[in-house]
């Protein structure tokens, strides 16, 4: 059973392979990838039943048991953003048949595609943290060629910014973890844990610490360092776009939450206070993106921001409910973010522009479109019993209790004023006079409006559903704010 941990690194590593020998067969590698990705999310949910009853998974690779070897580790945590992933690549993917286009197809959109995945997966799954490094190369090299593929002048333009920026913080991120090894002599990310907790937190290891929230934060997008995030995904077609917004800064807002509850928790006077401040004016920063603009796409990108500076404030916190809530908001942002991003493009597919003041009256004609934008909207404000509802409540309890109150008001404010942002969209662009549109007849909307749809019923089943779903975030919510769970688990103590 412990080989589960591998499956969903391997189904789509193996997929991209196969897809890469298919380049020709357009309907075959459709097939294929949605097949695999099936598959991914089943073994994904056998992953998180099996941590569910039989605790935390790890996996030596190689035979070398840790901390010497190489390790996978599946903790709560990890299996429910595994299982996240699969279900929106797979939303992402069934929306590609009739949006991405044949030119993309023929070359190798299905193989990148399936190796973002495994980046991704790889990122949440890994118990060392050079590995993680590793992974997340996996993924930006993936991530270089969507973002390019199709090779549009603002993308272009666009993949030169991203890619600069990703390789200078691929570069600090080697530096933190050689400077890392140099302190504690070791990679597993759970003998690093037990190091420091041995040494306390000697002001090196809080240099350190900030140097992985500078790395991590390029890649979470937290202030200042957004600064590329709304160019750079603005440029990609819509399910790149969805793929991108709902996943990749995730894998950034986790490492945090990872290295920020396992390795650098002895002096959080300092480092977590930090992170607070930042998170903080984060939330102020993509509120007033959200607000400002009229573009449908940079209205829900900047929301991407908002939802980050939320996760990393309950992070900062550290008490079992605001951590318990960051938990419960990361998977619900990770679906909603996607089916609000795949909205937004079948608005564009139908009018043919992203501008707000150029959109109304969809509703007339497209009133499942709005519906379903509406359910997503109030979802994303956290209005309940949606799913937004009870991590920000969790996130602000947990506030109170760490005596945050500013940071707690902000979060509750900020509710509001994105409901306020969305519901500018839903307000400009369904109701009012219906506009004819040039090409709206060719946009295919019955079928994309699958995936957007069954993100949208997933994400009030989260909500409605919370109470049978609690035990689990609960679960991998003890492991960070218990580290020595970790610990023992996977170096067998």
């Amino acid at each position: 059973m412990i080989n589960l941990l591998m499956l969903p690194l391997l189904i789509p590593l193996l997929t991209g392979i196969i897809l890469i020998f298919m380049k020709d067969n357009i309907l075959l590698q459709r097939w294929f990838s949605a097949l695999s990705s099936v598959a991914t999310i089943i073994v994904s949910i056998l992953l998180v039943q099996t941590v569910r009853t039989e605790g935390i998974q790890s996996l030596d690779l190689g035979s070398w048991e840790a901390p010497f070897g190489i390790t996978l580790v599946s903790d709560m945590l990890s299996a429910l953003l595994v299982l996240t992933t699969s279900i929106v690549a797979f939303a992402c993917l069934l929306y590609s048949f009739r949006s991405i286009g044949e030119g993309r197809e023929k070359f190798y959109y299905y193989s990148v595609f399936n190796f973002l995945i495994v980046g991704i997966n790889g990122a949440f799954t890994t118990g060392d943290i050079f590995n993680l490094f590793v992974f997340f190369e996996v993924m930006l090299m993936s991530s270089y060629v969507l973002l390019v593929l199709g090779g549009t002048r603002g993308q272009l333009r666009e993949s030169i910014k991203y890619i600069l920026v990703n390789v200078i913080s691929s570069s600090l991120f080697v530096i933190a973890v050689a400077y890392l090894y140099s302190v504690v002599g070791t990679l597993s990310m759970a003998h690093v844990s037990q190091r420091i907790s041995e040494v306390g937190q000697p002001g090196i290891l809080t240099v350190i610490a900030v140097l992985f929230l500078i790395v991590f934060g390029l890649k979470g997008a937290i202030f200042p360092l957004y600064f590329w995030l709304p160019g750079s995904y603005y440029a990609p077609p819509t399910p790149v776009l969805a793929l991108f917004g709902a996943l990749l800064t995730k894998v950034g807002v986790y490492s945090i939450m990872r290295t920020y509850t396992l390795f650098f928790y002895h002096d959080t006077g300092y480092t977590h206070q930090l992170l607070g401040i930042l998170a903080f004016i984060t939330i102020i920063v993509g509120v007033i993106g959200a607000i400002a603009y009229w573009d449908v796409k940079k209205i829900i990108i900047y929301n991407i921001i908002v939802a980050v500076g939320v996760i990393l404030y309950g992070v900062s916190v550290m008490t079992p409910e605001a951590l318990t809530g960051s938990v419960f908001y990361i998977i619900h942002d990770m679906i909603i973010k996607a089916a609000l991003f795949l909205l937004v493009g079948i608005m564009i597919a139908i009018t043919g522009t992203s501008d707000l003041k150029k959109i109304s009256g969809l509703i007339k004609k497209y009133p499942s479109v709005g519906w379903t934008f509406f359910i997503a909207a109030l979802a994303l404000a956290g209005i309940p019993p949606l799913s937004g509802f009870i991590g920000k409540l969790l996130i602000v309890q947990g506030g109170f209790i760490g005596e945050s109150y500013w940071g707690a008001g902000l979060v509750l404010m900020s509710s509001l004023l994105v409901l306020f942002s969305v519901m500018k969209i839903f307000i400009n662009g369904f109701w009012g006079i219906h506009r004819p549109y040039e090409n709206e007849e060719k946009a295919p909307v019955k079928w994309l409006l699958i995936s957007p749809v069954l993100l949208v019923i997933l994400s009030a089943l989260y909500g409605l559903g919370s109470e049978a779903i609690y035990p689990y975030i609960s679960q991998a919510a003890e492991t960070l704010s218990n580290p020595s769970i970790y610990v023992d688990a996977v170096l067998k103590e």
